[in-house]
């Protein structure tokens, strides 16, 4: 469902829109730029799939464990 309002901007961005993006485009452009800072589920899932692969975490905890050696050998 989509959602209309209204907001204010000084009127040097609302030209450098126009003229860069478009006056029947603004509105999407502005939900593009907004949108990975306000809905965040494909992060969610994301980190939910690769928690969820075991191999994968295998393998980082085998990682993640072997950098612990390289700490004991780097000079203070």
């Amino acid at each position: 469902m989509r959602k209309r309002m209204t907001i204010s901007i000084d009127e040097a961005v609302y030209d450098g829109l126009v003229r860069v993006i478009g006056r029947r485009k603004i509105s999407q452009f502005l939900e593009d730029l907004a949108r990975s800072h306000v809905v965040n589920d494909e992060l969610v899932s994301g980190y939910q799939a690769m928690g969820a692969d075991t191999e994968r975490e295998r393998d980082a905890l085998e990682w993640s464990n072997a950098l612990i050696g390289d700490v004991a050998d780097a000079t203070r």
